[in-house]
């Protein structure tokens, strides 16, 4: 399953339009987070005969309920990033979400009209998707960008290809989330600190670490045993 997450969309006709757009390339599980306007007469005159995506679309207060039980996590942005993250263009990720969503739910984020999603909102995706578009004029509409993104990937749903079956699921974005929690108390208990002059980025960079390794659900719990023993190896040790 693929599913289309909107993350605080403005204009509710752009909604519509995204429903319609992915109606038309056989996509039905829409998410909303925090969406400003939703439902809304101009949402449902943009679907355009998409009114069954746009009564199906749930909406959300945070990201991370958008996301609940996805394993693989896409995102889009129109700008270059260079903090670590994996950018590949849309029709080379078509090919990579679909033979995800073979596995397991696939989460595509999209951020809102004037300022796309935020560094935060992008810590969860294993990877970006950009849309090739002329550099002086890259940013895209939020229905457009959709559209595009949703093309691709029923082209390459079209194409014959064989998707190797995983013989473990990607680990979900909730048991990353908690892998990042037992992380970073265990980097509090060891005083492993980031010894940057900010001194703000070193769980960030782990993250980006983890998500670019895309680990499945046995080797986040390989590593959350690990932590926990380490966790053990200090009480028992204690003060001489």
């Amino acid at each position: 399953m693929i599913r289309i997450v909107l993350v605080e969309p403005s204009h509710p006709g752009n909604i519509g339009a995204c429903a319609r757009a992915m109606k038309n390339m056989a996509l039905t599980e829409l998410v909303l987070v925090r969406p400003k306007l939703f439902p809304h007469p101009d949402a449902v005159a943009r679907a355009s005969g998409a009114d069954d995506v746009l009564a199906r679309a749930r909406v959300v207060d945070t990201l991370a309920q958008g996301i609940a039980g996805c394993g693989f996590i896409g995102a889009t942005t129109s700008r270059h990033r260079d903090q670590n993250f994996r950018s590949i263009d849309a029709r080379e990720a078509a090919a990579r979400v679909l033979a995800e969503a073979a596995h397991g739910s696939v989460a595509l984020l999209f951020g809102a009209e004037r300022t796309g999603l935020t560094n935060e909102d992008l810590e969860a995706a294993h990877l970006l998707i950009r849309i090739p578009a002329y550099e002086g004029y890259p940013s895209l509409n939020l229905a457009m960008a959709v559209q595009i993104i949703a093309y691709e990937l029923f082209c390459a749903g079209r194409s014959a290809h064989s998707v190797a079956a995983r013989a473990v699921p990607l680990a979900s974005a909730t048991d990353l989330a908690l892998l990042y929690e037992h992380w970073a108390a265990v980097l509090e208990e060891v005083d492993f600190r980031d010894r940057t002059e900010s001194g703000t980025h070193l769980m960030a960079r782990l993250r980006r670490l983890l998500q670019r390794a895309e680990p499945d659900e046995n080797e986040v719990n390989i590593l959350r045993g690990f932590l926990t023993a380490v966790q053990k190896r200090r009480r028992r040790a204690g003060p001489r």
